[in-house]
C-alpha cells in the first residue's frame, strides 16, 4: 500500500538533480517550514481578531510568564533595540495592556507590568489559539505526538549546541 502524497513529495519529483542534496532532508526541512508557516498565519489571525501582533505578543507574554520588567530586560529578552522596545511600549500602554509603574527603588526608573485588561485579552487569544493548535496536532494520535515531540526535541538540542 503506498503512502499518500503530499505538495513536498510532488515538489522534490520535479527537481533536476542536485549535487549533495539529500531528498529526505529536504522534505524534512520543506515539511518543518510549511507547517511553521501555516502555525503562523494561526497565530496572526487569532491575535487579530483581538488587536494584537505578534510583537504584541512576545511582550505580553513575557510579562505574564515572569511578572513585571524593566524596560531594559524587556529589550534584551526579546532582542529589541530601546527605540523598538519603546514604541512597542507605547501602543500597548496606549491600548490599555500594559502600565508602567515606578520603581520602588529609583524614582528614575519604572516597571512594566500587564493590566487586567492585558491579563484577559492575553488568555482568551492564548485560549483559542490553543483549540487552533490541538485541532492541528489531532492529525496524529497521542502516541505519534510523543514520538514527534522526541524527535523534533532531538533536532533542537542539536541546533542549540551547534549554536553554542
Amino acid at each position: 500500500m503506498s503512502q499518500e502524497r503530499d505538495h513536498i513529495d510532488r515538489f522534490l519529483d520535479e527537481l533536476e538533480p542536485i549535487e549533495g542534496l539529500d531528498y529526505e532532508v529536504e522534505g524534512i526541512v520543506d515539511r518543518i517550514g510549511g507547517i511553521n508557516r501555516r502555525i503562523k498565519r494561526g497565530m496572526e489571525a487569532t491575535l487579530g481578531e483581538f488587536g494584537l501582533s505578534l510583537p504584541d505578543w512576545e511582550v505580553l507574554s513575557t510579562l505574564r510568564n515572569s511578572g513585571s520588567r524593566s524596560p531594559g530586560v524587556l529589550s534584551r529578552h526579546l532582542e529589541l533595540s530601546s527605540a523598538a522596545m519603546t514604541s512597542r511600549l507605547d501602543s500597548l500602554e496606549e491600548q490599555g495592556l500594559i502600565r508602567r509603574v515606578p520603581s520602588a527603588d529609583d524614582r528614575r526608573k519604572v516597571a512594566i507590568e500587564l493590566t487586567d485588561e492585558g491579563r484577559r485579552r492575553w488568555e482568551e487569544a492564548a485560549s483559542i489559539q490553543a483549540r487552533k493548535e490541538a485541532f492541528f496536532a489531532a492529525a496524529l494520535t497521542a502516541a505519534e505526538q510523543r514520538r514527534l515531540n522526541a524527535l523534533l526535541r532531538k533536532l533542537m538540542l542539536a541546533l542549540e549546541r551547534a549554536q553554542g
